[in-house]
């Protein structure tokens, strides 16, 4: 029984002595750069030191100043960009309203000597292209008629009772809502079904 005690711990003795060897045999040593340095500025003279010590800073201002620099002028450009999109961000917008205003005027200076239906299908058209003109541009209607009113998307002018409609519901647009891109530009302005009185 002592002999299989002694056998196994020469084996754990073993299989330590070779692990401490490969460890030993995985670490190396590293020197750093700043290691030979030091070691060389340790063989300098004070004033070479000095000298040595002030050539570095002087490197290391100007590349502080060139950073500095270069920070300054992406700042300005992008303030340049950022007045140059607030100026210029509605030009697709104002070229596709420019239709709709020439079509405006064109039935304007027609008006008088053009019948009633033909105004009312250039009145049609003219809207149908300012529709599409906002929709280009990320602008949707918010027409909410028979949906249950949302607080968010709708602003209740008054409320009125109906047979028809389930309580809580938008009964009737007054004036339809938009949107920009899902964000609320103006709420729909509606009216409000609620249960009839018993």
């Amino acid at each position: 029984m002592s002999s299989k005690k002694d056998a196994s711990t020469q084996d754990e003795n073993q299989n330590n002595a070779e692990t401490n060897t490969n460890a030993e045999n995985l670490v190396e040593t590293t020197s750093l750069p700043e290691d030979s340095s030091l070691a060389a500025d340790a063989e300098l003279s004070p004033e070479e030191a000095l000298a040595k010590a002030e050539t570095t800073a002087e490197e290391n201002w100007i590349k502080y100043l060139r950073i500095v620099a270069e920070l300054d002028n992406l700042r300005k450009r992008h303030a340049r960009e950022l007045d140059k999109a607030r100026r210029y961000g509605v030009e697709g917008l104002a070229t596709e309203l420019l239709s709709v205003a020439d079509s405006l005027e064109m039935a304007l200076e027609t008006g008088s000597q053009a019948p009633a239906e033909s105004l009312l299908e250039g009145g049609r058209a003219t809207l149908k292209q300012l529709q599409a003109a906002m929709e280009k541009f990320g602008v949707t209607v918010v027409s909410p008629k028979g949906e249950p009113f949302d607080p968010e998307f709708h602003e209740a002018m008054s409320m009125q009772e109906s047979d028809t409609a389930e309580p809580d519901t938008v009964l009737f647009v007054v004036q339809r809502g938009y949107q920009l891109n899902g964000r609320l530009l103006r709420p729909a302005r509606v009216i409000v079904a609620k249960e009839p009185a018993s």
